[in-house]
C-alpha cells in the first residue's frame, strides 16, 4: 500500500522538518544555557555557604565574649552597693582621722 507523495507534499514536509529541526536546536541552546546558569549558581551558592559558615563561627565567638561581658556586668551590678558602701565608709574614716 504505497502511496505516491507529490512534489508539493514533499516540499511541505521538508519545510516542516526544517522548522522542527530549528526548534530542537533552539531548545538545545536554551537547555545548555540553563545548565550553564545552574552550574554557575551552584558555584556561587557554595561560596555563599562557605562565607556564611565563617560568619556563623565568628558570631559564635562574639556571642561567647558577649556572654562573658554580660556576666561581669551582672557581677558588678550585684557588688556595686557593697563597693559604694565600702568607699563611703572609707571616706568618712579618712575625714574623721583628718579632723581628729
Amino acid at each position: 500500500m504505497a502511496t505516491d507523495v507529490t512534489r508539493e507534499e514533499f516540499g511541505h514536509l521538508a519545510t516542516r522538518t526544517d522548522v522542527l529541526e530549528r526548534e530542537v536546536e533552539g531548545e538545545k541552546m536554551v537547555t545548555r544555557h540553563i545548565l550553564e546558569q545552574t552550574r554557575r549558581n551552584g558555584d556561587d551558592l557554595a561560596a555563599v555557604k562557605t562565607r556564611l559558615g565563617r560568619v556563623e563561627t565568628r558570631l559564635d565567638g562574639v556571642e561567647g565574649r558577649l556572654g562573658g561581658v554580660e556576666h561581669k556586668i551582672d557581677g558588678l551590678a550585684h557588688n556595686l552597693p557593697e563597693i559604694v558602701g565600702d568607699a563611703v565608709r572609707e571616706a568618712f574614716r579618712e575625714e574623721r582621722d583628718r579632723k581628729g
